[in-house]
C-alpha cells in the first residue's frame, strides 16, 4: 500500500488536513516538527493579494496580531513567506466556531455569560493596545478544548494611529447585522464604541438564538439598527436586558464602556477575576515575526499599473461583505425570492469595463445612458410584456485594477431581464469577469436560523 506523501513547510512544519478556505487563503492543521505542537497555518496566495491590492490589509493584520497577546485571542506565533505564499503560523483552536453552537439554538444563561465575559475581557485588552477589531461575530469567535473563547480574524481591524485628525475611524466595515449605527452613517466613529455594539449583538444572539435586527430589506434593517429597534424574547432575564439596553444604545456617546460592563452585576456573576489582569501569553513557540515590509519586497506595492480617468464609486470592505453571497441577509427571511440584482467582479479598469458593457448593449440593441460616477442605465428599444426593460449597472472600485459591478432591474419583465443578463451579457463579458454571483434563487443563509417566535420578532 502506497504511503501518503507528507508535505513539510520550510523544514519546520508538517502540513495536515485542510481546515477551511476562502478567496485568498487556505487554513491547514499542522505540527511543529521539532516540538510536536499542533498549530494552524493560514496560507495566503500572494499573487491574488497583490492583484486586488490587499497588501496593506495583510500588513495591518500581522501588525495587529503582534500587538495582541491575550488568553482569549488566537495567537500568532510567526509569519513566513516564500515567493508565492505568505504563511501565518497560529494557535490551533480545536473546538471550532462559537457560531456552530448558536446555530443549534439559544445557550443557557450561565454559558452565554461565560463566553461574553471572555469576549469583553479580550476586547477590552485589544482596546488598551489601540486595536479595534471591527468584525466581531460568532463566526470569528472560536472555542478551545476547554470551552474557552478565542477571538480571531483581525483582517478588518484598525490601529489607533490610523484615525483621522478628528480622532475617529472612517472606513465603513464589518458584517451588516452586527455593525453599529454610527458605522452605517459613515460620518466617523469611535472604534471602541463600535466594537462594544457588536459585542451586544453577539450577547443577544447567544441568549436569544437569533439576531436582534432582522429584515429582508437591507435598508430597513439599517433603519432598525439606527433606532435600536428590537424586542426581547421572554426568556432573557431582566438584568441581562438592562445591560443589553445600555450596550445597544444607538448613541455612541452614551453607550456603556467596557469598564462599566465589567462592573455590571449580571456580568460579574461567576466572573473569573483573573480575566481582569491584562497579561501577555507566554509560549515557548513564539518567535520574532518576519518584518512586515519584507514579506512583499520593494517592487510589490499598491501602485496601479494603468491610470484610469473614468470615474466610479469607491467600494470599501463593508460593501464587499454586504454584497457577497455568504452574507446576503435576504436568505434569512425569503427562501424563494428571485434576486433582482446580479454582480460580477473584474480585474480590469473601469474604462475597460464600461467599454465592454457599451459593446454588449449595442449588440443587444439597448440604449445606454451614463449618469454620475460609475452608474450606467440600459433601456430596451421596444415594449415588452411588462413595459420597456430597464436596468442599471453600477461600477464600484475596490482598487484601481479590481472592480465590482452590480446590475439591478429597474423596470420591465423579470424573465426578459434574466434572459438578457444570462444569455447575452454574461457570455459576452466572459473575458473580463473574475467571478460571477447572484443569478440563482436565494437560498436560506447559514448565518442564523430565523426560528424566533413571532412574539419576539422585531
Amino acid at each position: 500500500m502506497a504511503e501518503n506523501k507528507v508535505t513539510i513547510l520550510m523544514q519546520r512544519y508538517e502540513l495536515g488536513k485542510l481546515l477551511g478556505q476562502g478567496t485568498f487563503a487556505k487554513v491547514y492543521y499542522a505540527k511543529n516538527i521539532k516540538t510536536g505542537a499542533s498549530v494552524a497555518i493560514k496560507v495566503v496566495d500572494k499573487e491574488k493579494v497583490l492583484k486586488v491590492g490587499m497588501i496593506e490589509q495583510i500588513k495591518r493584520e500581522i501588525s495587529v496580531m503582534r500587538l495582541v497577546k491575550h488568553p482569549n485571542v488566537v495567537q500568532l506565533y510567526e509569519v513566513m513567506a516564500s515567493k508565492t505564499k505568505i504563511y501565518f503560523i497560529m494557535e490551533y483552536v480545536r473546538g471550532g466556531e462559537l457560531f456552530n453552537k448558536v446555530a443549534k439554538g439559544k445557550l443557557k444563561v450561565d454559558v452565554a455569560r461565560k463566553y461574553f465575559q471572555q469576549l469583553i475581557s479580550a476586547v477590552e485588552y485589544c482596546h488598551s493596545r489601540g486595536v479595534y477589531h471591527r468584525d466581531l461575530k460568532p463566526e470569528n469567535l472560536l472555542l478551545d478544548e476547554n470551552e474557552n473563547l478565542k477571538v480571531t480574524d483581525f483582517g478588518l481591524s484598525a490601529l489607533a494611529d490610523t484615525r483621522k485628525q478628528d480622532g475617529l475611524l472612517h472606513t465603513t466595515c464589518g458584517t451588516p447585522a452586527y455593525v453599529s449605527p454610527e458605522v452605517i452613517l459613515r460620518k466617523g466613529y469611535d472604534g471602541a464604541k463600535a466594537d462594544i455594539w457588536s459585542c451586544g449583538v453577539v450577547l443577544f444572539v447567544l441568549l436569544a438564538g437569533y439576531l436582534p435586527f432582522q429584515d429582508p430589506n437591507l435598508m430597513e434593517m439599517y433603519r432598525k439598527i439606527g433606532k435600536a429597534e428590537f424586542k426581547f424574547p421572554t426568556w432573557i432575564p431582566s438584568d441581562a436586558r438592562r445591560l443589553l439596553f445600555k450596550i445597544l444604545d444607538p448613541n455612541p456617546k452614551t453607550r456603556i464602556s467596557t469598564a462599566k460592563i465589567m462592573e455590571n452585576s449580571w456580568f460579574r456573576k461567576g466572573f473569573d477575576s483573573k480575566l481582569l489582569q491584562v497579561r501577555p501569553v507566554v509560549n515557548d513557540m513564539i518567535s520574532d515575526v518576519l518584518d512586515v515590509d519584507a514579506i512583499f519586497g520593494p517592487s510589490e506595492n499598491l501602485e496601479a499599473k494603468q491610470a484610469d480617468t473614468h470615474p466610479c464609486y469607491n467600494l470599501n470592505a463593508f460593501d464587499i461583505i454586504s454584497s457577497s453571497e455568504g452574507f446576503d441577509l435576504s436568505g434569512l427571511f425569503e427562501e424563494k425570492s428571485q434576486k433582482k440584482e446580479v454582480r460580477f467582479s473584474s480585474c480590469q479598469t473601469a474604462s475597460t469595463i464600461i467599454s465592454n458593457l457599451e459593446e454588449v448593449a449595442q449588440k443587444s440593441k439597448m440604449k445606454v445612458k451614463k449618469k454620475d460616477g460609475g452608474l450606467m442605465r440600459f433601456e430596451g428599444c421596444k415594449e415588452g410584456r411588462k413595459g420597456v426593460l430597464c436596468f442599471d449597472a453600477e461600477i464600484f472600485e475596490v482598487t484601481p485594477t479590481f472592480h465590482m459591478v452590480e446590475m439591478k432591474k429597474r423596470g420591465g419583465d423579470s424573465l426578459e431581464y434574466q434572459k438578457v443578463v444570462k444569455q447575452e451579457m454574461r457570455p459576452a463579458l466572459k473575458d473580463i469577469i473574475w467571478s460571477w454571483q447572484g443569478e440563482q434563487e436565494a437560498q436560506p443563509s447559514p448565518v442564523l436560523p430565523p426560528s424566533a417566535p413571532s412574539s419576539a420578532e422585531s
